[in-house]
């Protein structure tokens, strides 16, 4: 497996790792400060809301749950993929990715980017096949992103998106896409 930590070459941060119990608070204080600062007090809430849940829950995977810490060890970074299945299916091989976190006055640095890509590697190394992630397609296509239902993986009734495109999937393992589909669904989430 991965080394627990990815040491950053350029500064900006100092390490990438799985989160440590030091680190819950803190981490979800950045969670809902960075939301807060781009979409308001509600979604801040209900965005910390929904980490506290899934870390309830069996799809949790505390491998999985990374943060970026700075020279003086404050959270800066913050990334979470949990298991995820599709019509009861696939939890074993299918992850979501959500939510992810830069501290605002560090955005647009390759933080996200660099958290994003070792939890891919880590993911693969644990077996996990395929990563979905709801979002703006801008955002994830440069990760190797692609919408979700040009693979026969459709947003269902709980699922509220802009666009269809704002679903999409990522291939961890060549081929898995195409035995991987079905109808996604929140309805297992409180806080969505």
């Amino acid at each position: 497996m991965t080394n627990k930590n990815e040491i950053n070459k350029n500064k900006i941060y100092k390490t990438i790792q799985s989160i440590t119990k030091e680190y819950m608070q803190e981490s979800l204080e950045l969670i809902e400060r960075v939301f807060t600062d781009h979409y308001g007090k509600e979604e801040g809430k209900e965005v910390r809301a929904l980490v506290e849940e899934i870390r309830s829950k069996k799809c949790y995977l505390p491998d999985l749950e990374l943060i970026a810490l700075d020279e003086d060890n404050h959270v800066i970074g913050y990334v979470m993929f949990s298991r995820f299945h599709l019509n009861g299916n696939y939890e074993e091989e299918l992850l979501l990715l959500t939510p992810a976190a830069v501290e605002t006055r560090l955005q647009r640095q390759h933080i996200s980017k660099d958290m994003i890509e070792f939890g891919f590697r880590r993911a693969k190394e644990m077996g996990f096949k395929a990563v979905l992630v709801e979002g703006d397609p801008a955002n994830y296509h440069a990760r190797g992103f692609e919408t979700a239902a040009n693979h026969g993986i459709m947003p269902g009734k709980t699922v509220h998106l802009p666009h269809i495109n704002c679903l999409m999937v990522k291939e961890l393992v060549q081929g898995s896409l195409d035995e991987i589909q079905g109808t996604l669904e929140y309805d297992y989430y409180d806080a969505l």
